[in-house]
């Protein structure tokens, strides 16, 4: 079984827009976390074009997969968290980590690739509540990439579950 950083390090990629470099990264990803084969298996065997238009479609089209941990809100309509740009550079420089990533700070795969290098789940488990809310959702959908958030929120505390309230 692989440290939570190298599952952690493998969502990531996983979560990221399927390009040429995600397809030669699948047989590694694969082999490193077994967690994660049945989601490198489909990504594998699927058709470039399809796999891409699948992503745009869960991720890009709707907030209601939104990657964006700032977007999730709690049962009683409120923020999760100070997930603020700001704050979260400051985090990261905090652990000797620059923020250059083309997107916001609070993307998932920025925030698992974080966990990843520094060992610290702290911002994942302060959004344990949206994490599990959007697995539930991409489970939902039917998605493959339910099994990736499945990977992901095992490896964290467990939360009571509330009524799902929807997102303002």
């Amino acid at each position: 079984m692989p440290s939570f950083e190298v599952l952690y390090q493998a969502a990531a990629l996983c979560l990221t827009y399927p390009d040429e470099d995600f397809r030669a990264r699948l047989p590694l990803l694969r082999e490193a976390a077994p967690q994660l084969r049945e989601f490198a298996d489909h990504a594998a065997a699927a058709e470039p074009r399809e796999l891409a238009a699948h992503y745009i479609r869960v991720f890009e089209s709707t907030d209601r997969h939104s990657l964006y941990l700032s977007r999730w809100r709690d049962a009683d309509g409120r923020r999760v968290g100070d997930l603020s740009p700001t704050r979260l550079k400051d985090v990261y420089r905090a652990h000797g980590l620059e923020f250059a990533g083309e997107e916001l700070p609070d993307f998932l795969p920025a925030v698992l690739e974080f966990a990843a290098r520094t060992g610290d789940t702290e911002l994942l488990t302060g959004h344990r509540d949206g994490l599990e809310r959007l697995r539930c959702r991409l489970t939902d959908l039917g998605t493959p990439y339910a099994s990736v958030l499945d990977a992901v929120c095992a490896t964290l505390p467990t939360v009571c579950s509330s009524p799902e309230r929807p997102d303002s």
